[in-house]
Formats: structure tokens, sequence, C-alpha cells
């Protein structure tokens, strides 16, 4: 079944709080973890990692915390996620290069194409959907 991981549900309510709260005031991932009762050191890394991308700026200080340096209908889905995930295909197979996979049936595989096409689709829609619209 096509699910995503604890650590895009996390980011995405990390980025949706964010974009709720984005009127210049900084953000804690302390807040983020405690209003949406999730642990508060996924939310720290999700909020490193999205520094890390510049999607979002780390303030420091007593008043520090996180701002959104974006627009939220200029962040997508697929930001958001590939930001937390360095793989989010469907399959182990359908990396970039399919020598790296552990598959024992990738030279006679019949549906690594179609799924290929699948991801291809999944992505595009995650790069329409904004932040913006699941405010």
């Amino acid at each position: 079944m096509l699910k995503l991981s604890k650590r895009t549900e996390y980011a995405i309510m990390a980025a949706r709080y964010l974009a709720l709260k984005n009127s210049g005031n900084c953000v804690t991932a302390k807040e983020i973890a405690e209003d949406y009762q999730i642990p508060y050191q996924f939310v720290a890394k999700v909020l490193q990692d999205f520094a890390r991308t510049e999607m979002v700026s780390s303030i420091q200080g007593s008043k520090g915390g996180y701002v959104l340096n974006r627009l939220p209908e200029e962040i997508s889905l697929i930001d958001i996620i590939s930001t937390v995930e360095e793989n989010h295909q469907l399959t182990e197979c359908m990396q970039e290069d399919a020598n790296k996979t552990s598959c024992e049936h990738i030279d006679c595989c019949k549906i690594r194409d179609p799924l290929i096409e699948v991801q291809r689709k999944i992505d595009s829609l995650f790069a329409q959907t904004s932040l913006k619209q699941i405010l």
C-alpha cells in the first residue's frame, strides 16, 4: 500500500504549522511538537532539514525559532517530501541507478517500467499541490 512515512507526515505538519503562523513570528520545534502532539526529536530534525535547504530560516536567541523563507503557494509537497526523504520511490528498484538495487528480478521484471510511470504521476501531483492548498 502506498503510504507516506511518519517523517514525511511530520514534515508536512510542521510546514503547515509554519505557514499558518507565517506572520514574521518565529515558531519553535517545541511549539509544533506540543500543538500537534508529535515527537519533538522528529520536528527538530525536520526543521533542521528545512533550514539546510533554505526553505526556512533559523533564528537564534531567546525569541528565536524558524520562519518560512517562501510563501506557502511557492512551496510544493514535493519540495517538502524531497527535503526529508532521500528516496521516496514506490519501490527500491526505481532508483536512478538500477544496478544499486538489491532486487534479484531486475533483469526480468515486467512491472518496473509501468511503476516508474505511476511514480512520475504521483510526483507530478505532489509538485502541483502547494502548501497553501493544505492550509
